[in-house]
């Protein structure tokens, strides 16, 4: 029991956890928020054609199931999960500055810096996010009020991109994400250690205890076909939109108002009493429903509205995940799992980039109707998993 000294101490202690790892999501999700919907317009600006931007965004998805299991593996083995935060955010300011430096050389030269880049690059998430579940549980906090100012910070950084698109020339974007990533070094710094929380060595056979779960498999594999089915938004909804004439300010305005609509419910997600399972199925139901929306070219209003869905087909999505995750998934391994989760995303993200690219040149916009397919799948395979995982929501490797 605590005395009433320490109190005062762990209080400090918890805000200051909550705030320096939410000033680290602000960050990290700017440098996504200025990526993710402007890099394809930086390759298009460049002269890389339609299959070749494909090919080139599919990239972070194949390190998800390639290098990434290894890294966030050996984070947690070596109880380095922090130093692999700030590590790899360093490591991603120089390999997008690079990136910057070579784009007057063939897109296949591009295509391989960005496979580096890539490589240290995509580890940042998962291990961040097993960072702050440690935290969550060592302090007792809730994941997704954290988690809303990384989101916020993704609709800033969107903004301000989608105003620089208007005002600077588009093959000078690269150098808004290098910006935001050197941002992103610094915050790392902030990051207090966890070194009492979680240092039991991680079992010789626990990965592969996880690995012969069928609830786990249920779980990613659902929210794989759930996040996966976005991919061809991130990667083709500007390019089409600036073919329509929409401008760069109202294009990140758009973004802005799916990312405001996920921050909403990330705020309120302490309130959820849905279970985990439940809110990952109304995810993939709203994913359908926004894709075939989208699909049919809509005007302007309606298509804002359909950006409004954003928050429930990814944020329940994410929010569901991360609840199962930390249900079934023990502290020790939490990295391991979030490792596996992330390559089955990246395996099957991956698919999805490169095969997009080649539908989108064929048929345009009618590539979100395959988007919607992929999001039924995962929320019928979420809603038919939902009875094992509400009666045994620990797995083996668990213990429970």
């Amino acid at each position: 029991m605590q005395s009433e000294s320490q109190i005062p101490i762990a209080a400090a202690k918890k805000r200051r956890f909550a705030v320096n790892l939410a000033v680290f999501y602000s960050a990290f999700f700017a440098v996504l928020g200025t990526h993710m919907p402007f890099f394809p317009v930086w390759l298009k600006a460049i002269g890389v054609d339609a299959a070749w931007i494909g090919l080139i965004n599919a990239l972070p998805a194949i390190t998800r199931f390639t290098t990434l299991p290894q890294v966030t593996a050996f984070a947690e083995k070596r109880h380095a999960i922090r130093a692999g935060i700030m590590v790899s955010v360093l490591a991603t300011a120089i390999g997008f500055s690079a990136v910057g430096l070579l784009q007057q050389q063939p897109p296949l030269a591009l295509f391989l810096i960005y496979a580096l880049t890539c490589i240290i690059w995509t580890p940042t998430m998962p291990l961040t996010d097993a960072y702050a579940l440690r935290g969550v549980a060592r302090y007792g906090l809730d994941y997704g009020p954290l988690r809303l100012w990384g989101s916020a910070a993704f609709a800033a950084g969107s903004l301000a991109c989608g105003y620089l698109v208007d005002v600077i020339a588009p093959r000078d974007l690269i150098w808004v994400i290098v910006a935001w990533a050197v941002v992103a070094v610094l915050a790392s710094l902030l990051l207090q250690p966890l070194d009492d929380l979680g240092r039991r060595t991680p079992e010789r056979h626990a990965g592969k205890a996880l690995l012969r779960d069928a609830g786990f498999w249920a779980v990613i594999a659902s929210a794989a076909l759930i996040q996966s089915s976005h991919i061809a938004f991130y990667t083709f909804s500007a390019i089409n939109w600036q073919l329509r004439g929409i401008s760069g300010l109202t294009i990140a305005a758009l973004w802005t108002l799916g990312v405001i609509a996920e921050i909403v419910v990330f705020a309120l997600s302490p309130r959820f009493s849905l279970h985990p399972s439940t809110l990952m199925a109304i995810g993939g139901l709203s994913a359908v429903l926004r894709w075939i929306v989208t699909a049919s070219e809509p005007p302007l209003a309606l298509l804002a509205i359909a950006q409004l869905g954003h928050g429930f087909s990814f944020g329940m999505t994410i929010l569901g995940t991360m609840n199962l995750l930390v249900q079934r998934v023990p502290s020790h391994q939490i990295a391991r799992g979030q490792g596996y989760y992330a390559a089955c995303n990246g395996l099957l993200g991956a698919t999805t980039s490169i095969a997009s690219g080649a539908i989108y040149a064929r048929i345009g916009d009618g590539v979100y109707y395959v988007m919607a397919a992929m999001a039924a799948a995962g929320a019928i395979l979420i809603w038919s998993a939902r009875h094992r995982l509400i009666a045994h929501p620990q797995s083996e490797a668990s213990g429970g």
